[in-house]
């Protein structure tokens, strides 16, 4: 007589369930530790029989070798969700663990933790001996995710219960007859019931199947050769039954007296094994609670495993969650109600690919936006790569690369996933003559790509160095309903603002537009009251104003901005349509506004006076660019519409009616009676 020894079990954790683990710590766990359930599924063990061929010529034509494959414990992408199929294989059982996901590694190397829930787990089983629905078999897995490096340390524990006195084996396991399983699988397929094992009674051909928690009356008067205990063996051992088998020969000692029956290992093929198992009358029951089951590693030692999947994942799926890692992290502790796939989804028009619009696209891709579109018809310079951090050198050279193109491939290879596209055209502007519809189909090509492009994308950024560029998409996008955010920049001032969308009739809870509070229309006119490099006419320039002569820190902050001011609106509860907001001390409940805090129109700030100013601004009912009737104009008489814009000095003033404000505004300071002061009033 030998004693029955058992082959452990093996614990198969799969790439998906990693990732599956990964989306569930960063999606719903954060730093939530509690025990969850998961579940795994335990195949049978299997032989493999391979004919080998061999080169030496004293050797037989072929050798036959087997290989002993056992079923391990599989935890799939579907690990944390409850089986709907439990019994869906015949050759594999399910079974149900605990899960514990530590936040530091420290954490997870402390021992007394881990032997808390797995005391527990053993505690709760052998109570649930007691009654009617034993749990035979249970795991626990604890880990530890580095998602920065995608490593995983964890370690598996499958109870068992040590049985005393122990099970011995009445001869040897021998094959089971082929007649004997098929009629068991049979059975077992007919059956609802979900367990680790069953009891088999009669002879072959009238054999009947019960659950084990019936053992003591459905073995009454039944002979020792005709009971047998069934279970799916994940063990390909000869002589060595699987782990799951020792828990359930334990409460058929202890709980119902069964001290002789014939074990039948089911296993893939011709490999199910049998034999006859017999022990005596169990001790006292408080000297057998002894408990073991903790899985060794590689080398066999009581330690932790690794699963490193940095060097296996394909890299561009490694950038993709990286990119999100941080996101995410930011709803664990700071702000659990931020919508991450609002601000990821919004597809971004940047009108510029210049010092701002290379600032905007790298903090979009911050907040995870994967759809980033640039338009410029200007060439990389000599100049450019020092202060627009998307080129470099090589792209100045043989005249320069287009940059639009440029900064749409640079942002592909800054980080593959994401949507970068390019156009390069000139957006006619407003005074800028471009000749009659006929002869110059040019200008109609650029308005009808450029109302494709706004009408294709959620938020269009005005990036442009001139006032009169901004004029065309401002109309276009307040047409068409599309948020714009605006900035601007001035030698130490900045600029940003979102323009109103909604209804463009005149009332007051609109906000304004860039061009709202200004009476004077866009055109190639230098304007006298203003000195700003953005408001200067792009003819009759000199160098200095040409070029955008700022202090080099004020673009990156006025980018800042405006990628903040976009993640700040796609977050309050009424979008795009969100009032102006100034902070206060208190939120109202009724309007909580965006969790990343008040939604300001318009940002001033200066780098002379170290201030940032928040300015509200209303639509303004004779505005050249949003009002009711340019809108509408625009909407009537399109292309031609706006070839009158470009071609005729003035027309727009007359179309929003500013030519009368002009004549009233003078006829009110011609009936003036001006007076002039004598030089003794002037001492």
């Amino acid at each position: 007589m030998t004693t029955l020894q058992f082959q452990p079990l093996q614990s198969q954790p799969t790439p998906e369930f990693w990732a599956s683990l990964t989306s569930l710590k960063l999606d719903k766990l954060g730093l939530d530790d509690s025990v969850l359930p998961i579940y795994a599924v335990v195949d049978e063990g299997r032989q493999i029989l391979a004919h080998v061929t061999s080169k030496e010529p004293q050797s037989p034509a072929s050798d036959v070798h087997q290989h002993l494959v056992h079923g391990g414990v599989i935890l799939s992408a579907a690990a944390f969700e409850k089986p709907k199929a439990p019994n869906a294989h015949q050759h594999s059982v399910i079974i149900e663990g605990e899960f514990k996901n530590f936040n530091t590694v420290e954490e997870f190397r402390s021992p007394q933790p881990k032997k808390a829930l797995f005391d527990s787990v053993v505690a709760r089983m052998v109570e649930s001996f007691a009654t009617d629905r034993p749990v035979l078999n249970r795991f626990v897995m604890f880990a530890f995710a580095d998602l920065k490096k995608y490593v995983y340390h964890y370690r598996f524990a499958f109870p068992a219960l040590v049985s005393k006195p122990a099970w011995q084996v009445d001869g040897s396991f021998e094959y089971a007859a082929r007649t004997d399983v098929d009629e068991v699988r049979k059975l077992l397929t007919h059956n609802t019931d979900c367990s680790d094992a069953y009891l088999v009674k009669g002879p072959p051909g009238q054999r009947r199947l019960a659950p084990i928690t019936r053992a003591k009356s459905f073995f009454d008067g039944v002979p020792d050769a005709e009971r047998m205990l069934v279970f799916h063996d994940p063990s390909a051992l000869p002589d060595n039954p699987g782990w799951l088998l020792r828990n359930v020969l334990y409460y058929l000692q202890v709980h119902q007296g069964i001290l002789k029956v014939t074990v039948l290992c089911l296993r893939q093929g011709d490999a199910s094994r049998t034999a006859a198992l017999f022990t005596t009358k169990p001790t006292a029951p408080h000297a057998m609670l002894q408990a073991v089951g903790w899985e060794r590693d590689h080398n066999g030692a009581l330690n932790s495993k690794r699963a490193d999947l940095g060097s296996s994942l394909n890299p561009t799926r490694l950038a993709e969650q990286a990119v999100d890692l941080n996101l995410k992290l930011m709803r664990w502790r700071i702000m659990p109600e931020l919508d991450l796939d609002k601000v990821s989804s919004t597809r971004c028009l940047l009108l510029g690919a210049g010092t701002l619009g290379c600032y905007v696209a790298r903090a979009l891709m911050g907040w995870g936006i994967r759809t980033i579109t640039f338009v410029d018809s200007a060439r990389v310079s000599f100049s450019n790569p020092v202060r627009q951090p998307l080129f470099r050198f090589e792209d100045c050279l043989d005249g320069g690369k287009p940059k639009a193109a440029c900064a749409a491939e640079r942002l592909k290879e800054i980080f593959p996933s994401v949507n970068a596209a390019a156009h390069a055209f000139m957006i006619p502007m407003p005074g800028h003559p471009v000749g009659p519809l006929e002869s110059a189909p040019g200008a109609k090509q650029s308005v009808e790509l450029l109302e494709s492009l706004i009408s294709n994308h959620d938020v269009i950024f005005l990036l442009m160095d001139s006032r009169e560029s901004r004029w065309l998409p401002t109309l276009i996008a307040a047409s068409q309903g599309k948020l714009v955010i605006n900035a601007a920049l001035g030698f130490d001032s900045y600029l940003v603002m979102r323009h109103g969308v909604g209804a463009y009739e005149s009332h007051p809870n609109r906000l304004g537009c860039y061009f709202c509070n200004d009476i004077v229309a866009p055109a190639d006119v230098r304007l006298a009251c203003d000195t700003t490099s953005d408001k200067q006419s792009l003819t009759d320039r000199t160098l200095d104003q040409m070029c955008t002569v700022t202090r080099p820190g004020i673009a990156p902050i006025a980018a800042a901005s405006a990628v903040e001011m976009l993640a700040a609106v796609v977050q309050h509860p009424l979008g795009r349509g969100a009032p102006a907001e100034r902070p206060s001390p208190t939120i109202s409940e009724s309007q909580p506004g965006s969790p990343l805090g008040p939604v300001p129109h318009q940002l001033r700030g200066t780098l002379s006076q170290w201030n940032t100013s928040i300015v509200e601004g209303y639509a303004f009912e004779r505005c050249t660019a949003c009002s009711a009737k340019v809108v509408q104009a625009y909407r009537d008489g399109g292309v031609g519409f706006l070839y009158q814009v470009f071609n005729e000095q003035g027309h727009l003033e007359k179309v929003t009616g500013l030519d009368k404000l002009y004549e009233e505004a003078e006829a009110a300071l011609n009936s003036v009676d001006w007076e002039e002061a004598s030089d003794s009033s002037l001492q």
